[in-house]
């Protein structure tokens, strides 16, 4: 089996790739590498069943060029982290929206699988948690741009399915909630690789917010296998999918956390989102999802303490520094 993955070299797509290669599959990367590195899949560059590609997902004659020769496309080439949306709406529109459905005409003269990555921001401002794929969205107004990503990403998951139902791709949307791990990088506003560092270099914790919002923190490696694991399910096809932990911890706790598992002894500061974020920026209480239907489709679901995630997430910043140095 060979399979596409758009935004490969990306965090969650490198280890995507790694995840496949071990388990007897051919792998092509498709890349622009606005947010993804080289570095992250160096260690894969010249083994005979792995190929990558620099372009964007947006060039319709290259993603059909190289649908063609795999089984199955994961689509995971997307404008991420709340600071890189907030600040470019348009780009965030424009490449998610565009770039999936580049991605879906490719599938559907073919009738290959794909799968859609979406977002646990697509359940918006609703405090019906745990997050069901079944409930409903709460999205805030339009002239908050905090909103364009969890939009962008609702409407990709309506124009999968509706190619699900009228062409006929076998299309699995999968939700991801806050998946960390070694590799991915704090630039855009992840907060536990941003505590990590923070942590490290005996800075300041900056916690946006009160701190009381909490969050549930899944291990990459938990994230790709349940992918995999879906790909391989045909019963999967047509379906939404959570996936993450529901460990929840709230962000001053999980400061606390991480300052404590890296052994620092930096401070923890409140800083008020009006002071990070533009004026009527928005954040949710709560987010935990519901991953019954993911564990009876697969009989998986993420595991990986918190503790080990952070453990893991230090050591990667640890390693990361000691390099740049």
């Amino acid at each position: 089996m060979k399979a596409l993955i758009t935004g490969g070299a990306g965090f969650i797509g490198s280890h995507l790739a790694e995840r496949l290669l071990d388990g007897g599959w051919s792998v092509v990367v498709l890349d622009d590498l606005s947010t993804g590195s080289k570095a992250n899949i160096a260690t894969l560059i010249g083994r005979p069943d792995f190929q990558h590609r620099i372009g964007s997902v947006r060039d319709a004659p290259l993603v059909a060029e190289l649908v063609d020769q795999c089984d199955v496309t994961i689509h995971l080439a997307a404008a991420v982290g709340v600071r890189l949306i907030v600040e470019r709406p348009v780009h965030t529109i424009e490449t998610n929206v565009h770039g999936t459905e580049v991605v879906l005409n490719a599938v559907a003269s073919r009738k290959r699988k794909v799968v859609i990555a979406s977002t646990s921001e697509v359940y918006g401002k609703s405090t019906d948690t745990p997050f069901r794929e079944d409930a409903d969205l709460v999205l805030g107004a339009t002239r908050n741009s905090r909103w364009a990503y969890a939009c962008s990403k609702a409407l990709d998951e309506w124009l999968a399915l509706a190619y699900a139902r009228e062409k006929d791709v076998p299309v699995i949307i999968t939700r991801f909630f806050n998946t960390v791990g070694p590799r991915q990088t704090g630039r855009y506003g992840m907060v536990l690789p941003t505590f990590a560092r923070q942590a490290l270099a005996g800075e300041p914790i900056t916690v946006y917010g009160t701190g009381e919002q909490s969050r549930c923190f899944g291990h990459v490696r938990d994230a790709v296998e349940a992918v995999v694991r879906l790909i391989e399910t045909t019963g999967a096809a047509g379906e939404v999918f959570n996936i993450g932990s529901d460990e929840e911890v709230t962000i001053r706790e999980l400061a606390e956390r991480v300052r404590a598992q890296a052994g620092s002894s930096s401070e923890i500061v409140s800083v008020p989102y009006t002071e990070a974020y533009p004026q009527g920026f928005e954040d949710m209480a709560r987010r935990v999802p519901d991953v019954s239907k993911l564990e009876r489709m697969i009989g998986f679901r993420p595991r990986t303490p918190l503790a080990k995630i952070i453990d893991d997430v230090v050591e990667y910043q640890r390693s990361a520094t000691e390099v740049a140095v």
